[in-house]
């Protein structure tokens, strides 16, 4: 059976940037200890769009010397898989026990890219939480969903209780959380509170618990969605879980992907197998010529003249870097 490719559409992540002051390694006693600041499942329902920029000039440099990151980001991103997510509800928990000092609620959730999109100027970060742990330390949680703010200013807060949910208010054009760290109003990384040059990017010992530290291991990219459609994939079909499911009378069966994180000389190839090993498509991209902040891809083809043959599809993405597989994913659908 003659394979139909389908093609790839790219699109480029914006994030609020905010003026970011260089990182400052803090005394070791002084440090807290943070929790995931999201009710979510790294790596399932969520991952890390953009880390901590530690160059300090106008290049990017996260704390593993990649390029995870945007020039002069002062914080983690933390984005959810998909809009149909946010929707539903997503918490923001506190990442240590503090006090609140600051609040902002009344922010629109709406993408920068969308039409009529209200200036944000003044109110970048959105809706937002301000908390104190004391010593110097404050964490600043933005981009929150309106009207879903739980706490005001005076309060005192525990570690892992509900702050809001997660949102699209203010300069962003995804869901995510943007977690920012600082101490005697100097930027600290989480992953590396001490210096972080390039050619000197040693894992460090982060501020994060034993079991956070652990979902968010440093990936150099990352699968984001995947999923099976019988129709034209697009975006807003990803973001809204709206995309066509195949079925036996489909006349296709595409598979689709959208990844973060992608370098410059990436190669993506895409294939899908039917039952018994029977090869349906496959397909690999030219390498890229620029970095991705996040990338959707899909392959697909026409239905057999005699019909889906009953069984499980399994669709297959690779991405190569430097001759070397660095991101690979499998997943499934039973017709």
């Amino acid at each position: 059976m003659r394979p139909t490719l389908l093609c790839a559409l790219a699109v480029t992540a914006a994030l609020a940037p905010a003026a970011a002051l260089r990182a400052q390694a803090p005394a070791a006693t002084e440090a807290p200890t943070l929790a995931l600041p999201l009710a979510c499942e790294i790596g399932l329902t969520c991952e890390v769009q953009h880390y901590v920029d530690r160059d300090p000039g106008p290049g990017v440099l996260d704390y593993r010397c990649g390029a995870r990151t945007n020039d002069k980001h002062d914080g983690i991103d933390f984005r959810l898989s998909d809009m149909a997510l946010q929707r539903a509800g997503v918490d923001v928990l506190a990442a240590a026990a503090g006090r609140v000092i600051a609040v902002r609620d009344g922010v629109q959730d709406i993408s920068i890219r969308a039409p009529g999109a209200p200036s944000v100027a003044g109110h970048e970060c959105g809706n937002r939480v301000g908390i104190s742990l004391g010593g110097g330390w404050i964490i600043d949680y933005c981009h929150l969903a309106n009207g879903s703010l739980k706490v005001k200013v005076g309060d005192t807060v525990a570690a892992g209780q509900p702050l809001a949910r997660v949102g699209l208010s203010g300069d962003t054009e995804f869901p995510h959380l943007h977690f920012s760290v600082r101490h005697a109003n100097g930027v600290v990384d989480p992953f590396a509170p001490g210096a972080v040059a390039r050619g000197a990017c040693a894992p460090q010992s982060g501020l994060w618990t034993a079991g956070a530290a652990r979902a968010l291991a440093y990936k150099p990219g990352a699968v984001l969605n995947t999923g099976f459609s019988s129709t034209q994939v697009t975006m807003a079909g990803v973001e809204g879980r709206t995309q066509a499911p195949v079925a036996t009378t489909s006349q296709a069966m595409v598979a689709y992907v959208r990844l973060i994180g992608l370098e410059t000389g990436d190669v993506l190839e895409l294939a899908i197998t039917g039952p018994g090993g029977l090869k349906l498509a496959a397909s690999a991209l030219p390498a890229l010529e620029t970095n991705k902040a996040q990338w959707l891809t899909f392959t697909g083809a026409q239905r057999p003249s005699a019909g889906w043959p009953s069984g499980v599809y399994t669709a297959t993405l690779q991405v190569r870097r430097a001759g070397a597989v660095a991101i690979r994913r499998s997943w499934t659908t039973r017709l």
